[in-house]
């Protein structure tokens, strides 16, 4: 997925749809796009102070003439800039290691999902396609009762086909084929009352 926010008119054609899907099934069917999981907030200081330290000793072994406060004052000025060049978040999801914005990820899903279909009264079963856009992550979270009847092929299926419309710049797209195929496969087994 090359981008990370859909456009306003993106938005109203997944609405439309979402609302269509929700006339199709008894099921509950949510989407969840969200920019990023997580701030990363620690990651520009950790490699700020990273970058800090490397001019601190880069100094003081290629310039042992350069007195402690000039030594300080470089290493400051560096932690500085550099935590804030790493604020830029392109370049802060690069230095999250990728098994950590997955979990984050994975976390907001599940909690999506909680919130989404779990939490609700009317105790209808219920799935949540979840994207996280900045961590190139997509999860489909289901119920028990679904996930029995449909199985993790299909959903895989309805990953795979997402991801390859997103690789290529159509992640609206992809989002809209996902949501036509998940509520295909919910109203088989799950058709309005």
């Amino acid at each position: 997925m090359t981008d990370t926010h859909l456009s306003a008119d993106d938005h109203k054609r997944l609405s439309a749809a979402l609302t269509g899907a929700a006339k199709r099934t008894k099921a509950r069917f949510e989407l969840v796009t969200v920019p990023i999981s997580d701030r990363y907030a620690l990651y520009p200081i950790v490699y700020g102070a990273i970058v800090g330290l490397t001019v601190l000793g880069a100094l003081a072994l290629f310039r042992p003439e350069l007195s402690l406060r000039w030594g300080f004052l470089a290493a400051a000025l560096a932690f500085a800039a550099s935590s804030l060049l790493f604020e830029w978040l392109p370049l802060r999801l690069l230095l999250v290691p990728k098994r950590v914005k997955h979990s984050h990820a994975q976390a907001m899903a599940h909690h999506a999902f909680a919130a989404r279909v779990l939490a609700q009264t009317d105790l209808k079963p219920g799935i949540v396609f979840f994207v996280s856009l900045g961590e190139r992550y997509v999860q489909v979270v289901a119920d028990h009762d679904v996930h029995r009847h449909v199985g993790q092929a299909n959903w895989d299926t309805i990953i795979a086909d997402f991801t390859d419309a997103a690789r290529k710049g159509r992640a609206a797209d992809g989002l809209l084929g996902a949501i036509e195929a998940c509520t295909k496969v919910l109203e088989t087994h799950y058709p309005p009352e």
